[in-house]
């Protein structure tokens, strides 16, 4: 025990006029740890159980547990260290070592970490927003302090720097308002009968079960093109903006089978050659 004791109060270095020995270092050691699993647990908790009581929404929910858990990380970090006896007044040089690496080294870590902060605060993006960024499209799941993690639609989940979301352009599918409007084109040939198209154009688009009544989807005769008169379906819904091929797809098979039904012909290029007679004189030799 006595040997114990001496190595439990043995110091191992000094910072100041404090020495730590390596009973402290366990101490510290032990409550950094007590530390983090109890911020985690408390943002689960307030996100989770309290602030579901209310009427916000799951991204302010999290975003205000994430906010309460960095607060908590931010003084538990103080108090633990001069609950230990380390003079913080000694920790200044320390402060601008870091300095000095965050200005060199570490600032793309300090600029996401910052990032992360006004993503939180401002909300640009929460949880389970729709976005495209940088060639990525998915739906955010967790904002971090370094990081944003989007699952994509294959299950892939991409780990997105948080600085993305405030220096590149965001496309954020679902910021304002759930409801979300999808166009399929659509060519069907000359000579069709072009209200009966638009008829049928919107039949499959109100037989759908997740496209919107209100606002209606509406058909549009966008232009006479080259090969087809050129159609444009518009719809809208909110069940399937994470699944906007599905949607397009379940739309064109519905399109596919009432234009057979009603002999509505969808054409593909063509193109007419015409051949010019040649006087026989022209004609070369041997050919």
């Amino acid at each position: 025990m006595e040997t114990l004791r001496e190595l439990w109060d043995y110091p191992v270095f000094r910072v100041g006029a404090s020495a730590l020995t390596v009973g402290a270092i366990v101490i510290i050691a032990l409550s950094f740890l007590a530390l983090y699993v109890v911020s985690f647990w408390l943002k689960r908790l307030v996100a989770r159980r309290l602030l579901a009581r209310t009427s916000l929404d799951l991204g302010a929910r999290e975003a205000i547990g994430s906010l309460l858990r960095y607060f908590l990380l931010f003084w538990g970090t103080i108090v633990i260290i001069q609950s230990a006896g380390v003079d913080l007044t000694a920790l200044h040089v320390l402060a601008g070592a870091i300095g000095v690496g965050v200005g060199f080294g570490l600032q793309n870590i300090a600029n996401n970490f910052i990032s992360g902060i006004i993503i939180l605060f401002e909300r640009p993006i929460k949880i389970g927003d729709r976005v495209e960024v940088a060639g990525i499209d998915g739906r955010v799941v967790a904002i971090g302090a370094r990081a944003t993690t989007v699952i994509t639609n294959d299950n892939i989940a991409i780990i997105v720097p948080n600085s993305f979301f405030i220096s590149e352009p965001v496309v954020n599918w679902t910021r304002n308002d759930p409801r979300v409007r999808f166009k399929i084109p659509v060519g069907v040939a000359y000579g069709s009968d072009l209200r009966l198209v638009e008829k049928l154009l919107l039949e499959a688009a109100q037989e759908h079960p997740e496209i919107l009544k209100d606002p209606p989807p509406v058909a549009r005769l966008m232009r006479f093109g080259d090969n087809a008169v050129e159609f444009e379906l518009r719809v809208w819904s909110t069940t399937l903006v994470h699944q906007r091929g599905k949607l397009i797809s379940d739309l064109n098979f519905a399109i596919f089978e009432k234009f057979q039904q009603h002999g509505i012909e969808i054409p593909f290029p063509q193109r007419d050659v015409h051949i010019r007679s040649v006087a026989p004189d022209r004609v070369p030799r041997g050919e």
